[in-house]
Formats: C-alpha cells, sequence, structure tokens
C-alpha cells in the first residue's frame, strides 16, 4: 500500500515529529510504500515578513493546497496520513484530497482541533473555553498565546476549518492518540463514528536490566506548560536529591537554579538512553493536559516509572491502584508532587515493582507490532469505505 504523511514540522523537532518519523518507519517494516508532504516552520518565522506569511498562510495557504494537488498527482498514494497543517500547508489542502478521492486519516496529536493553541491551557491551568462555547474566539479574549498577533491569527485559522468544514467534510477518520481526546472530540461535535484511539507506539526491547539510579529525569521542552519549574521548586526543597534535565529551552529563565539541578541539553536516541537507564524514575509535571508523552514509553523500555499530573490522557496512561505503572499527582501542586516524588525516591521496592508493570503495559500495549496492528485493521477499513 501507498501511504502519504503530511505533516508541517514545527519551529523545533519535537516529539511530534519523532512521532511521525516513527511512522514512517512502522509502515516502511511492513512493506509499505511511504511518500512525505512535509514543510517546516524551523526559521520561517524569524522576520517581520515570515511572521506574516505564518498568520496568512494558518488560514489559507495557497502554496500549501497547490503543494498538495501536486504530490498528490505525482505519488498517486492510497492513504494519506494527515497529522499537523499549521501553517504552512493548511486545512484548506484537505479538499484536495477529497477531489482525488483518497481516503484520509488524521493523526490527532493535541487539542488543536477544538482549541487554537492545541494545549487546552490558559493561566496556568487547564481551559476548555473553546470547547465550552463550540467557538474559538476566547483565544483572542484571553490573548492565550500572549501575542494578540498571534492569539488573532490562531483563532482565525481555527475559524476557517470550523467555517469550512475543512476537518469535517474531508477527514474520514480521526486517530486519537487516547480515549481522553476522543471524549473531547465527540463533545465538540465530531462523529464519534469516525473516531477511532491508536495510542502512540515504540520499539519495546525483549527485557531489560534493572538500574537504580541516582538522579531523577525530566525528559522534554524546558517550557512554561512542560511545568518544568515546578519540579526545579521540588529540588530546591531536596537538595539531597539529584534532578537532571534533557530538553530544550524555548525561552530563557532567569530562576536560580539549585545546586542539584543539571541541565543535559537536547538528548536523542544513544545519549537519551543511557540518560534514563542511569536515572531511578521519570517525571513529567506538565500544567497542560498533553497528548501521549513519548518519555512514559521511553522510560518503560528500562523499567523506569512515571510521575505524571492526574488529568488529561496521563490518567488512562498510568492507570491508577493496582494498575497503575507510576504515580499520578494533583496537577500544579507543589507539595502533592514534592510527597509523590520523596516517597517514590525512598522506596526502591516501589520503583521496581511499577518499573516491571510499566515494562509488561508497554509490551503488551505500546509495542510497534501491537500498533501496527491497529493501523493495518484501520487501513484496510478505509480503503473499503
Amino acid at each position: 500500500m501507498r501511504i502519504l504523511l503530511v505533516h508541517n514540522n514545527y519551529g523545533k523537532y519535537s516529539g511530534e515529529e519523532a512521532v511521525v518519523d516513527k511512522m514512517a518507519t512502522m509502515l516502511q517494516s511492513h512493506n509499505h510504500t511511504v511518500c512525505s508532504y512535509r514543510l517546516t516552520t524551523e526559521g520561517a518565522r524569524d522576520t517581520i515578513f515570515g511572521k506574516i506569511k505564518g498568520f496568512t498562510a494558518g488560514i489559507y495557504s495557497p502554496t500549501g493546497v497547490k503543494g498538495m494537488e501536486e504530490i498528490l498527482l505525482k505519488e498517486k498514494p492510497d492513504i494519506i496520513n494527515v497529522h499537523n497543517l499549521y501553517p504552512f500547508i493548511s486545512p484548506a489542502a484537505l479538499f484536495e484530497c477529497k477531489k482525488a478521492n483518497i481516503p484520509i486519516v488524521m493523526t490527532v496529536h493535541n487539542f488543536r482541533l477544538i482549541c487554537p493553541t492545541g494545549l487546552f491551557m490558559r493561566n496556568g491551568t487547564p481551559c476548555e473555553k473553546c470547547l465550552d462555547k463550540k467557538n474559538e474566539w476566547s483565544c483572542i479574549k484571553y490573548n492565550c498565546e500572549h501575542s494578540i498577533f498571534k492569539s488573532i491569527g490562531y483563532t482565525l485559522r481555527n475559524v476557517y476549518a470550523r467555517w469550512t468544514k475543512a476537518y469535517l467534510k474531508n477527514v474520514d477518520i480521526f486517530a486519537c492518540i487516547t480515549e481522553f481526546q476522543k471524549k473531547k472530540l465527540i463533545e465538540a461535535g465530531y462523529d464519534k463514528n469516525k473516531i477511532t484511539v491508536i495510542p502512540n507506539s515504540i520499539d519495546a526491547p525483549c527485557s531489560y536490566t534493572p538500574i537504580i539510579g541516582d538522579y531523577i529525569a525530566y525528559i522534554g521542552r524546558l517550557s512554561y506548560e512542560k511545568g518544568y519549574d515546578l519540579l526545579i521548586e521540588v529540588a530546591r526543597k531536596h537538595p539531597e536529591i539529584k534532578f537532571c534535565f534533557a530538553g530544550a529551552q524555548r525561552k530563557k529563565n532567569n530562576t536560580d537554579i539549585p545546586d542539584n539541578v543539571e541541565f543535559a541539553g537536547y538528548l536523542q536516541k544513544e545519549e537519551l538512553s543511557k540518560f534514563i537507564q542511569k536515572s531511578r524514575f521519570v517525571v513529567i509535571p506538565s500544567r497542560c493536559y498533553e497528548g501521549f508523552p513519548m518519555a512514559i514509553l521511553e522510560a518503560a523500555c528500562y523499567g523506569k516509572p512515571a510521575i505524571v499530573p492526574n488529568h488529561g490522557g496521563f490518567t488512562e496512561i498510568i492507570s491508577q491502584e493496582e494498575s497503575a505503572i507510576g504515580k499520578l499527582f494533583q496537577p500544579n501542586n507543589v507539595e502533592d508532587l514534592e510527597e509523590q516524588i520523596v516517597e517514590l525516591w525512598n522506596n526502591q521496592a516501589l520503583i521496581e515493582k511499577l518499573g516491571e508493570k510499566a515494562f509488561k503495559k508497554l509490551k503488551e500495549c505500546y509495542n510497534s507490532d501491537i500498533v501496527y496492528k491497529q493501523w493495518e485493521t484501520l487501513f484496510s477499513k478505509l480503503k473499503n469505505l
């Protein structure tokens, strides 16, 4: 089968790009032919002209529409897998796919179909105003992007998609990565019969060697919505515990960093694997709901549990009570985060128990071969539409 992957890369390499790349590898390993239509935002909005272009293209991109038309004529795919369309492809390009009569499945990585920022977050806590009101204008009212220019641009591109029904008319199946996402799309008016759930995946090893790590690991972008500053506050209270952060910093922070905090920078592949192996466990302190952080799966590969906020898709991924593969804390609550961290840090038996369960769930639910079968079933369904 010939599959076209469609994605507008973000300004910096992110977990979403990693998932798209993983999708390509997974499909090729099962003898599918993969072609790509990928544009990038990297460096494109560094100038005033670039910012204006990004603003207008997100609403309607003539270049993106033309590019889609050309790639469809050239590659003649059997199925199109759409990821991110903003800003330089734009939802308008979906109409070209429909004209070509090619089935479309859209992987839903975040909440951008409902919320212009994609985060469902305002003032540091989850916000569902746009979902409640069934429109996007609250993004301008509350200046959710902390730049009125960006807030207006993000709002208008969602308004265009809603008014033209670009997603509703053209996408055949929405593949959410958690049940939580699916629930939110249904609340927003999307047809439940056109929504499925296929989680992120990873190539799980056959086994792992338990290692008692000597630090707590954070993996991800060092930005406000990710809540990394909450973890630094916990570190400040516990100089006896070492904390290591792996990730790129979006904005400079003038906060004083305690001596027990180290920044390893952006890590990939072998460096990231070693970073995880040498940790005791992983903490993801996100203020926002998130989608499905790959850090949870990457940690599970080495029997490392994760501490995550009890909201969004996190709750279903980590689970609770006997089925738990990690620990949950009250979102945005530094005291509860501290309590969960200290309790787990001082209980190696619990770390090992949760780590074993995390590895087992990884093998049963999130291993690439398992998840591929779900994609294979979906592709067969799409071909028969």
